[in-house]
């Protein structure tokens, strides 16, 4: 009797040959014979990937040298794949890889490129501004929306005592100087790239509805920068970089304020020189003067004390009386400065 089995599949009256069979050859599935290497294009294209996966972080432009690699990478793998091995699902993959990375380029690129800041805005960025390390992108946003450049002829009033209001605007003076008078008395000038009405900026943050407690007249033609100041305190609320760089430059105008009224024959060139010099404001971070200056419990408590803290002279002392008579004693606290 003949014992083979018989498979379902086989049909009706053969019988398999199983000594004759023969299995699938083992070096197909091995790689024991290796095809042969691809054309040079291929492998620039591999280089230019491992080039780019290498690039160090801390390399400024590495985001950029990388997207500029991996684009070259998939130019030349389409290259590849459409002259040399007409595979055509390479070329299209690598299509789709070539425009995302070409995308990504051209808009690390675009934010890279070189902010150009108004030729009248320029010495005010230098001076005020860049030593802080105030970006120039996050500069023209702050200047190019909600302010504009008014000008004054010489004898026009900028704020008239008891009549002009303080919260309608924040001014930097640009070109020219300004007088400021308390009752007819003399105080001090303004000189470019100091604020105009900076100790009113500071009054305005805790009390509404206030006038100008001085004169200020233009001496010669000027030319300033003048932001809204609802505007402008929404701005830096979005930016608290910038909201606190503000406090830092109002906090120290108001300190040289003070110096130029113990000398108010300090002339612009004299003013940069104090600008300068190695001071209490000078010295101190953004951080601490943000401590000093805009404690939450009090901010006018701690500019009370950083003011008090940069003069020691009886002459200033004396002129911050005056000082003190013009700007409010609500708001400078007469009893804890003068």
């Amino acid at each position: 009797m003949d014992t083979t089995a018989v498979s379902p599949l086989t049909p009706l009256g053969v019988i398999p040959d199983l000594k004759n069979a023969t299995s699938v050859p083992f070096n197909e599935t091995a790689c024991e014979n290796w095809k042969e290497i691809h054309h040079l294009v291929f492998h620039v294209a591999n280089i230019c990937f491992a080039a780019g996966l290498v690039i160090p972080t801390t390399l400024n432009l590495h985001m950029i040298f990388l997207r500029g690699l991996l684009s070259i990478g998939c130019a030349l793998f389409i290259i590849w794949a459409t002259l040399y091995r007409c595979a055509l699902d390479i070329m299209i993959w690598n299509s789709v890889f070539l425009v995302v990375n070409l995308l990504h380029f051209i808009y690390l690129v675009y934010k890279r490129r070189p902010i150009k800041i108004e030729k009248e805005l320029s010495s005010l960025y230098k001076r005020m501004f860049e030593p802080l390390h105030v970006p120039p992108e996050l500069f023209q946003r702050l200047t190019g929306q909600f302010c504009n450049i008014q000008t004054l002829k010489a004898g026009q009033a900028y704020a008239a005592e008891d009549k002009t209001s303080v919260d309608d605007r924040l001014s930097i003076l640009l070109k020219g100087k300004m007088k400021v008078s308390y009752r007819g008395h003399f105080l001090h000038n303004i000189y470019p790239c100091a604020f105009i009405d900076s100790p009113e900026f500071r009054s305005t943050q805790m009390n509404r509805g206030e006038k100008f407690q001085v004169t200020i007249i233009a001496d010669d033609n000027c030319k300033f920068l003048c932001w809204s100041r609802e505007r402008l305190t929404y701005f830096l609320e979005t930016e608290p970089f910038l909201y606190e760089i503000f406090k830092y430059l109002i906090g120290k105008d108001i300190t040289n304020k003070l110096y130029s009224l113990n000398d108010p024959t300090l002339n612009d060139k004299a003013s940069k020189k104090i600008d300068r010099q190695p001071s209490l404001c000078s010295q101190l971070s953004v951080m601490q003067m943000r401590n000093s200056m805009a404690s939450t419990s009090d901010s006018e408590d701690g500019l009370q004390m950083f003011l008090r803290g940069t003069s020691s002279s009886s002459s200033l002392r004396n002129n911050q009386h005056e000082f003190c008579n013009a700007y409010g004693v609500s708001r400078l606290q007469h009893d804890a400065f003068c």
